[in-house]
Protein backbone atom coordinates (compact mmCIF):
# COMPACT_ATOMS: atom_id res chain seq x y z
CA UNK A 1 0.00 0.00 0.00
CA UNK A 2 1.12 3.12 -1.05
CA UNK A 3 1.85 5.78 1.49
CA UNK A 4 -0.75 7.99 -0.21
CA UNK A 5 -3.38 4.95 0.23
CA UNK A 6 -2.16 4.60 3.84
CA UNK A 7 -2.92 7.82 4.85
CA UNK A 8 -6.24 7.96 3.30
CA UNK A 9 -7.10 4.84 5.07
CA UNK A 10 -6.32 6.14 8.42
CA UNK A 11 -7.99 9.22 7.44
CA UNK A 12 -11.33 7.45 7.33
CA UNK A 13 -10.67 5.88 10.53
CA UNK A 14 -9.62 8.58 12.45
CA UNK A 15 -12.29 11.13 12.54
CA UNK A 16 -10.05 13.56 14.51
CA UNK A 17 -7.44 13.09 12.04
CA UNK A 18 -4.80 13.31 14.29
CA UNK A 19 -3.57 10.21 12.26
CA UNK A 20 -2.85 12.16 9.34
CA UNK A 21 -1.26 14.78 11.48
CA UNK A 22 1.29 12.57 12.43
CA UNK A 23 1.52 11.18 9.05
CA UNK A 24 2.06 14.65 8.01
CA UNK A 25 4.49 15.80 11.12
CA UNK A 26 6.22 12.62 10.59
CA UNK A 27 7.32 13.13 6.90
CA UNK A 28 8.17 16.69 8.26
CA UNK A 29 10.30 15.39 10.57
CA UNK A 30 12.21 13.22 7.69
CA UNK A 31 12.62 15.95 5.63
CA UNK A 32 14.37 18.17 8.36
CA UNK A 33 11.30 20.95 7.95
CA UNK A 34 11.76 21.43 11.95
CA UNK A 35 9.71 25.09 12.10
CA UNK A 36 9.94 26.07 8.52
CA UNK A 37 7.92 26.38 5.98
CA UNK A 38 4.96 28.21 7.39
CA UNK A 39 2.52 25.58 7.66
CA UNK A 40 4.38 22.34 6.87
CA UNK A 41 6.67 21.71 9.61
CA UNK A 42 7.49 19.40 12.48
CA UNK A 43 6.19 21.49 15.47
CA UNK A 44 2.65 23.21 13.58
CA UNK A 45 1.86 19.57 13.09
CA UNK A 46 2.70 18.12 16.10
CA UNK A 47 1.40 21.37 18.43
CA UNK A 48 -1.81 20.93 16.09
CA UNK A 49 -1.91 17.10 17.37
CA UNK A 50 -1.69 17.81 21.12
CA UNK A 51 -5.18 19.92 21.15
CA UNK A 52 -6.88 17.22 20.10
CA UNK A 53 -4.59 13.86 21.74
CA UNK A 54 -3.25 16.13 24.46
CA UNK A 55 -0.90 12.48 25.79
CA UNK A 56 0.30 11.17 22.37
CA UNK A 57 3.60 10.17 23.54
CA UNK A 58 4.81 10.23 19.88
CA UNK A 59 4.18 14.20 19.56
CA UNK A 60 5.99 14.93 22.67
CA UNK A 61 8.84 12.78 21.87
CA UNK A 62 9.36 14.21 18.79
CA UNK A 63 8.85 17.92 19.92
CA UNK A 64 11.20 17.75 22.56
CA UNK A 65 13.58 16.04 20.04
CA UNK A 66 13.50 18.90 17.75
CA UNK A 67 13.90 21.14 20.50
CA UNK A 68 17.11 22.00 20.21
CA UNK A 69 17.86 21.20 16.67
CA UNK A 70 15.20 23.77 16.02
CA UNK A 71 16.99 26.26 18.68
CA UNK A 72 20.13 26.26 16.08
CA UNK A 73 17.86 27.37 13.31
CA UNK A 74 16.26 30.02 14.74
CA UNK A 75 19.66 30.92 15.82
CA UNK A 76 21.00 30.76 11.69
CA UNK A 77 18.07 32.49 10.71
CA UNK A 78 18.73 35.65 13.25
CA UNK A 79 22.13 35.62 12.00
CA UNK A 80 21.24 35.61 8.28
CA UNK A 81 19.17 38.63 9.35
CA UNK A 82 15.61 37.04 8.18
CA UNK A 83 14.53 38.32 11.26
CA UNK A 84 10.60 38.18 10.83
CA UNK A 85 10.60 34.45 10.23
CA UNK A 86 12.94 34.03 13.01
CA UNK A 87 10.19 35.74 15.26
CA UNK A 88 7.61 33.35 14.04
CA UNK A 89 9.59 30.66 14.42
CA UNK A 90 10.68 31.58 17.83
CA UNK A 91 7.21 31.88 18.20
CA UNK A 92 6.63 28.23 17.86
CA UNK A 93 9.39 27.01 19.71
CA UNK A 94 7.50 29.41 23.08
CA UNK A 95 3.96 27.88 22.14
CA UNK A 96 5.70 24.50 22.41
CA UNK A 97 7.85 24.85 25.83
CA UNK A 98 4.91 27.20 27.77
CA UNK A 99 2.75 24.34 27.27
CA UNK A 100 5.34 21.50 28.30
CA UNK A 101 7.93 23.05 30.08
CA UNK A 102 10.69 20.40 29.37
CA UNK A 103 13.61 21.93 31.59
CA UNK A 104 13.04 24.74 33.82
CA UNK A 105 17.06 25.79 33.61
CA UNK A 106 17.16 25.85 29.48
CA UNK A 107 17.68 29.43 28.56
CA UNK A 108 18.09 28.57 25.33
CA UNK A 109 14.78 30.48 24.22
CA UNK A 110 15.34 33.48 26.82
CA UNK A 111 18.76 34.17 25.24
CA UNK A 112 17.64 33.67 21.36
CA UNK A 113 14.93 36.25 21.84
CA UNK A 114 17.79 38.27 23.23
CA UNK A 115 19.59 37.62 20.65
CA UNK A 116 16.59 38.52 18.40
CA UNK A 117 16.03 42.24 20.29
CA UNK A 118 19.86 42.97 19.63
CA UNK A 119 19.69 42.07 15.68
CA UNK A 120 16.57 44.68 15.95
CA UNK A 121 18.22 47.21 17.66
CA UNK A 122 21.19 46.79 15.19
CA UNK A 123 18.67 47.11 11.74
CA UNK A 124 16.62 49.73 13.25
CA UNK A 125 20.58 51.83 13.70
CA UNK A 126 21.52 50.94 10.27
CA UNK A 127 18.35 52.23 9.23
CA UNK A 128 18.54 55.61 10.87
CA UNK A 129 22.10 56.21 10.18
CA UNK A 130 20.85 55.72 6.44
CA UNK A 131 17.98 57.84 6.35
CA UNK A 132 20.55 60.89 7.57
CA UNK A 133 22.74 59.64 5.13
CA UNK A 134 19.85 60.25 2.34
CA UNK A 135 18.60 63.52 4.61
CA UNK A 136 22.58 64.66 4.72
CA UNK A 137 22.19 64.76 0.52
CA UNK A 138 19.11 65.87 0.32
CA UNK A 139 20.26 68.93 2.09
CA UNK A 140 23.00 69.53 0.52
CA UNK A 141 21.67 68.96 -3.16
CA UNK A 142 18.91 71.62 -2.25
CA UNK A 143 21.58 74.23 -1.00
CA UNK A 144 23.81 73.11 -4.29
CA UNK A 145 20.80 74.45 -6.23
CA UNK A 146 20.01 77.97 -4.75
Amino acid sequence: MSAQAKAAHAAANDSSGVTVLLGLADRAFREHHLVAPIGSNVYEFYLSVLPLDPGNKLAMARLHEAFMPACDEVEREIGEGHLDEAQRELRLLRDYDANHDQDKNNYKLALLGSYLDAQRTLLIRKHEAEALQIRGRLTAAAAGEN
